[in-house]
């Protein structure tokens, strides 16, 4: 058995962190999606105080929950539209998204099985889309939120154009 040859350091690929931003209007986009979450608890918390006789503690909770979604849904898309970034270059598809915990992906697009392209109805009214990846890896799919939708489009040609070119399964 022969040892596999060490990669020579000219051989690696200069990987850098993405620097595409998704569209401004995927803020209002996030916030109007935690504002409409938001009604759920608040609709409880109403519920509760009309309640005759009721507990005031479910009204305290259901209440706390809608002040913190709320107040989300003026922090949360602002940190979010900051961090989430993509690139596509012409061997490899680089995301990076998240919150709390800020998820860094690169997947080379010679391993990309499916391109979609989603759009809810709270996105079609603010002219966004998603974006999933499909890659033959065990980490999932890569997934890019709130990209204009004339650009989703685009793209989706460009990396069915790029990944055409490439030979073989995915795998």
């Amino acid at each position: 058995m022969t040892a596999s040859p060490t990669p020579h350091p000219s051989d690696a690929v200069a990987l850098r962190e993405p620097t595409r931003l998704v569209s401004p209007r995927a803020k209002q986009q996030w916030r109007v999606q935690l504002l409409v979450t938001a009604i759920v608890p608040a609709s409880g918390a109403v519920a509760a105080w009309l309640w005759p006789g009721g507990d005031t503690w479910p009204v305290l909770a259901a209440g706390a929950v809608a002040v913190l979604l709320i107040a989300g849904a003026f922090i949360v898309p602002q940190v979010r539209y900051r961090i989430h970034r993509w690139e596509v270059a012409d061997d490899a598809i680089a995301t990076r998204r998240g919150l709390l915990r800020i998820e860094d992906r690169i997947a080379p697009l010679s391993r990309v099985q499916t391109i979609d392209s989603r759009q809810s109805f709270l996105q079609r009214l603010f002219r966004v889309r998603s974006l999933v990846v499909t890659t033959a890896s065990a980490a999932g799919p890569i997934m890019i939120d709130g990209l204009d939708a004339e650009e989703a489009q685009r793209l989706v040609a460009e990396l069915t154009a790029i990944t055409a070119r490439e030979r073989g399964d995915a795998t």
